[in-house]
């Protein structure tokens, strides 16, 4: 199990938990973020990630994708 800021670039990957104070879980929850879904990196720019989850793309920052574990 890695952070999501660790993902290589076009791969797929299964979300396997999220982690943060329950605020947090629940907005990325709300993003599409979810343990058991799908997700890959499209570009990353300074640490900040676009990412595909659930068909939407989704921008998030450094400390976010370190909260999602794939």
């Amino acid at each position: 199990m890695m952070p999501l800021s660790l993902a290589n670039k076009d791969e797929e990957y299964t979300i396997r938990k999220i982690g943060g104070s329950p605020e947090v879980k629940k907005h990325l929850e709300n993003l599409g973020f979810v343990a058991g879904g799908s997700v890959s990196v499209i570009s990353s720019i300074g640490g900040n990630l676009i990412v595909k989850v659930k068909e939407s793309r989704v921008a998030i920052n450094d400390e976010m994708a370190r909260r999602i574990m794939i």
